[in-house]
């Protein structure tokens, strides 16, 4: 039996900061290129950057989002770059970021084939109508994590905190399914 695989695809994560006063996101549009700027649709300005990958929104109360990183450790480079934009704008920034991840997104293979009814029946948290959709959905609470759980050993985790929640989340997904024998 080969081990486990999973690779983080995306992770979500806010940035708090205080301003002196509102950040003048139109000053911000017009001095960089990769931003979108439209108030009429949309009270963010969207910037997007190619190394690495990601996308962030940037309010006028000092606060972003950071999307489409995949490793946590590039969270606090990225939104450096983005207060040092923000502050050539003019804004005055008074206190350090406050930076909380708020989901990461991992996609993975278990390299098992599983017996979804079973797990359904087993599982407490674990809901599965393949009338409605082809995978389980299975509420892990330690950590507190939702794993879309396929019959193929396919795996979506969404709502890990940190790296390590994804790591412990899929030791401890695969330590119940071969407890439990749910391998067909």
């Amino acid at each position: 039996m080969s081990k486990p695989t999973y690779n983080i695809v995306n992770i979500v994560a806010s940035v708090r900061f205080d301003i002196e006063k509102l950040v003048d996101l139109n000053l911000i549009a017009m001095s960089n290129k990769n931003i979108e700027y439209n108030p009429d649709t949309f009270p963010g300005l969207i910037l997007r950057l190619q190394k690495p990958k990601s996308t962030i929104l940037v309010f006028s109360t000092g606060k972003l989002v950071l999307t489409g990183l995949k490793k946590e450790k590039d969270v606090r480079p990225i939104t450096q770059k983005v207060i040092k934009i923000i502050e050539r704008s003019g804004a005055v920034i008074k206190s350090e970021p406050e930076i909380k991840i708020q989901n990461i997104v991992a996609s993975g293979d278990l390299n098992l084939k599983l017996n979804l009814d079973l797990m359904s029946i087993s599982l407490e948290r674990a809901l599965y109508e393949p009338e409605v959709f082809p995978g389980l959905i299975y509420r892990m609470k330690v950590p507190k994590v939702v794993f879309l759980i396929f019959a193929s050993g396919k795996i979506v985790c969404v709502g890990a905190k940190s790296e390590f929640d994804v790591k412990d989340a899929v030791a401890n997904l695969l330590e119940e399914i071969q407890e439990l024998d749910f391998v067909t």
